[in-house]
């Protein structure tokens, strides 16, 4: 079990995970190597992550819900497919080999993040038409998928969750709010089952949490302030660290 010493560099790191989570998805990609590097198991590893990303998801989904770039009844409809398609994924990584699954994610997310910032007006306008057929045939679907993917695999949820509300009609700013709210329902859900398996290493992860859930605020409320020309910068960014993460194991 490592020392104390371990948060002069984990403390600073989670503010920047949480920082770059609020705004474009992917903080994991810092996070959980981080904790492994500090010498927890693959298991603490990742349940102490899971406590991390409440706090930042839950301060970033307070910002964005405050600066009113949540659509709540879009939401209220899609967060109980994302909790079940999350325990659905959960349940598949015990029959299916996940590595299988990763080279491909990794080339699909880089082809998303290409469409994104190859179209210089793709999701700087916001056209959101609200609670029409084709957004919900778009969005329920898509949500399921997007949340059996986040508990099987994991890293870049945030990131496909932001492509599908910009593809909605959604700025890139909004588009994050919502991704953020749907990605605290789905940590909140992980969060209890990890728990129940007693692997969080409280002692790192709840000053960690806190670091996290600064960067949080910090990273939402300057992605509200700057706009989605600035989302798009950290997005590219962001892309190639998950697909990085995926193609390296």
């Amino acid at each position: 079990m490592p020392d104390w010493t371990v948060l002069l560099y984990g403390l600073p790191l989670a503010f920047l995970a949480g920082f770059i989570d609020a705004v474009a998805g992917g903080g994991g990609t810092i996070s959980l190597p981080t904790l492994f590097f500090m010498g927890l198991s693959p298991a603490q590893a990742v349940a102490t992550n899971k406590l991390l990303a409440i706090f930042g998801s839950g301060s970033a989904t307070l910002q964005y819900a405050r600066g009113g770039h949540i659509d709540w009844p879009l939401m209220t409809r899609l967060i109980p497919l994302a909790l079940l398609g999350s325990a659905l994924g959960a349940y598949m990584v015990h029959f299916v080999d996940p590595n299988v699954f990763k080279n491909l994610v990794a080339i699909v997310i880089l082809g998303v993040g290409a469409l994104v910032i190859v179209n210089k007006r793709f999701g700087v306008e916001d056209n959101y038409p609200g609670l029409t057929g084709k957004v919900l045939a778009l969005t329920l679907p898509g949500t399921l998928i997007v949340g059996i993917y986040d508990g099987f695999i994991g890293p870049g949820t945030g990131t496909f969750l932001m492509f599908l509300f910009t593809l909605s009609g959604f700025n890139l700013v909004r588009a994050s709010g919502n991704a953020k709210a749907i990605n605290f329902a789905t940590n909140a859900g992980a969060f209890i089952f990890f728990l129940i398996g007693g692997k969080m290493v409280f002692w790192i992860g709840l000053p960690m949490g806190v670091a996290n859930a600064a960067g949080a605020y910090v990273g939402a409320r300057m992605a509200m302030l700057r706009g989605s020309a600035f989302i798009k910068v950290i997005y590219a960014l962001i892309v190639v660290l998950v697909a990085g993460r995926l193609l390296m194991g």
